[in-house]
């Protein structure tokens, strides 16, 4: 029986805004903004900010950084995006995924120098906002696209253990010294033989994870960060663990607002952090990109991914100037503020206007919080970037990109965050272009009962014609592969049953053919030609037919041996030549009875 429920609407896609709506998107919502959404995005943004906060200052001490810098860096970040953001529901703030990286990049350049370390942080967000300004003004959206998913998947790993590694400490009571993760594996086991471990602090510090850990498997729904540091605060302020076991506690922050500043930094200081602010850049929007459009599909909208790289820029550079540090979308807290009922930017806005308020009237609330407790929340979002399914698809499925997703996680943890990363982009891109290299090439015949010409080595029942060569080639035509391309054609010739006359390239994959590659096809014609062969293609490309014009080889080949199909290029050779083939085709519509003939 038909379904005879009237079928979900279909959404509309709005034209793209213009003018001063185009840059500030938040203005645009405005106009159209419903009174019936205010009450929604007041609860979302109050319900935010009970994450917002010790999430905040737990990723401002992952990063190097004193905890009140996390909320420094929620504040303005947050009214930024909701200004110049495309999406209506995006949370942006401090991320798990860049804390490693700005660690890595500021702690050894602050050398136990609180203060320095938050003026390295400022300009270290500088740069990645002015490199993401930058990128969105020129449309530079899809550089994003070169964090294949193997290499977000090895540098994950591997930014997960670096993280849990450096907060691993934090949660048994004690520090380390060193700064690349084996080190620091080796002095975390020498600190715990040597009895380092504070048992209070690995109490708060356990108890605060299960709570989490447990509310997410359990109770999805109760904000399990929320409750953990509630109640490791009211435990350590009740019993006053700070005085009697000297237990860390985070202790009174500043009372009042983040203020501009403009970090003071040596020039040589910029050159160490660029290659730390180019990660952040790539992976903050690559993250941010995939979250906005996520729930920009499941509101029925779209979002300009160039908007989002500007409005990420923006943010980053308020965050720089307001004694923050670098930020991103995230994928934990952006999920809270949707389940509590976000319509819009206003939810951020609220959020950031609650722990502004918080600063202002009650900055030692939270001055009983034990710093494990905080590592704590730290080490539940690191577990939360592991993904061993992924991986294991990958070594299921493609054996040469789980190589290239072990390659970034080794990278991470060998040698170190930021360097890790660029490597697995190398390897990526160095697989790439090795495919590229060297591409599948086949062969093509006929194959009775299949449309279309086939490849041979797959089919050996295939039937090639008498002096035909069919070969394509499955890659662009460029320097890297001109003469690995000569050769097969070459190969192809000499396995080729009878005498060839016409070789016919199937150029439907070609999508370009740069100048060293043009300069090898004009050097193939003429050795074809010498040897009695007629260089043709077959279905090229418009554009790279233009290209083929441009440098001359087009007129040289002749218009008429370009086909826009291969059935065109074996007729022409057949009527050409005067050889008399019957395809598959031919004798099934000879035996076919005549239309209105008895059945």
């Amino acid at each position: 029986m038909a379904d005879s429920s009237p079928a979900a609407p279909v959404p509309r896609l709005a034209p793209r805004p213009r003018g001063l709506h185009r840059w500030l998107p938040g203005l645009a919502v405005l106009r159209v903004y419903r009174r019936a959404w205010l009450l929604d995005d007041l609860c979302a943004g109050v319900v935010l900010t009970a994450i917002l906060v010790p999430v905040g200052m737990g990723y401002a001490e992952a990063s190097g950084l004193p905890a009140i810098h996390g909320l420094y860096a929620t504040i303005v970040p947050l009214l930024v995006y909701a200004l110049c953001g495309p999406s209506r529901i995006l949370v942006l703030g401090p991320d798990s995924s860049l804390a490693a990286i700005i660690a890595a990049a500021i702690v050894p350049l602050s050398a136990g120098d609180s203060s320095r370390a938050v003026e390295l942080a400022g300009v270290l967000a500088l740069l990645a906002g002015g490199l993401s300004l930058l990128l969105g003004l020129l449309r530079f959206g899809f550089v994003t696209e070169l964090l294949s998913k193997p290499v977000r998947l090895g540098y994950l790993h591997g930014i997960a253990l670096a993280v849990l590694v450096g907060q691993a400490p934090k949660l048994l009571g004690f520090s380390l010294e060193s700064e690349r993760i084996g080190a620091q594996i080796v002095e975390l086991a020498q600190g715990i033989a040597a009895g380092e471990a504070q048992l209070v602090a690995l109490a708060m510090g356990c108890g605060s994870l299960a709570i989490i850990l447990g509310c997410k498997r359990w109770r999805p729904k109760v904000p399990g960060v929320l409750v953990a540091v509630l109640l490791a605060t009211l435990v350590s302020f009740a019993f006053d663990l700070h005085a009697r076991t000297e237990l860390q506690v985070v202790g009174a922050m500043p009372q009042g607002l983040p203020s501009f500043d403009w970090p003071d930094v040596r020039w040589a200081d910029l050159g160490a952090l660029f290659s730390g602010a180019v990660a952040i850049a790539l992976l903050s929007f690559a993250g941010t990109s995939v979250l906005s459009r996520t729930y920009a599909a499941r509101g029925g909208t779209t979002v300009d991914p160039d908007q989002e790289l500007v409005a990420l820029g923006a943010a980053n550079l308020a965050a720089g100037l307001t004694q923050g540090f670098a930020v991103s979308s995230s994928s934990s807290r952006t999920p809270v503020a949707e389940a509590a009922g976000a319509r819009t930017q206003l939810t951020g806005v609220v959020g950031a206007l609650c722990i502004a308020l918080l600063l202002v009237l009650a900055p030692g609330l939270l001055a009983a919080l034990p710093r494990s407790a905080l590592a704590a929340v730290v080490i539940a979002a690191a577990l939360s970037l592991l993904d061993l399914p992924g991986l294991l698809r990958l070594a299921r499925l493609r054996r040469s990109e789980f190589a290239i997703a072990l390659v970034g996680f080794a990278g991470v943890a060998a040698i170190g965050v930021l360097e890790g990363i660029f490597v697995a982009i190398a390897i990526s891109l160095l697989a790439f272009v090795a495919r590229a290299w060297r591409p599948y090439s086949a062969v093509l015949g006929r194959v009775d009962g299949l449309k279309g010409y086939h490849d041979v080595r797959r089919h050996p029942e295939g039937q090639r014609i008498p002096g035909l060569v069919l070969l394509r080639w499955d890659a662009p035509l460029f320097f890297a592969n001109t003469a690995i391309f000569h050769e097969r054609v070459l190969r192809a010739l000499a396995d080729a049953p009878t005498p060839t006359r016409w070789l016919v390239v199937a150029a439907q994959p070609v999508t370009d053919i740069d100048i060293t590659a043009a300069d090898e096809l004009e050097s193939l014609h003429d050795e074809l030609r010498a040897a009695g062969i007629q260089l043709c293609f077959a279905e090229l490309k418009g554009p790279v037919k233009d290209r083929l014009q441009h440098y001359g080889i087009y007129a040289k080949i002749g218009e008429k041996h370009f086909f826009r199909t291969i059935g065109q290029s074996v007729a022409m050779y057949l009527q050409e030549h005067g050889i008399a083939w019957t395809d598959w085709e031919d004798r099934a519509s000879a035996a076919a009875p005549p239309s209105g003939a008895a059945g």
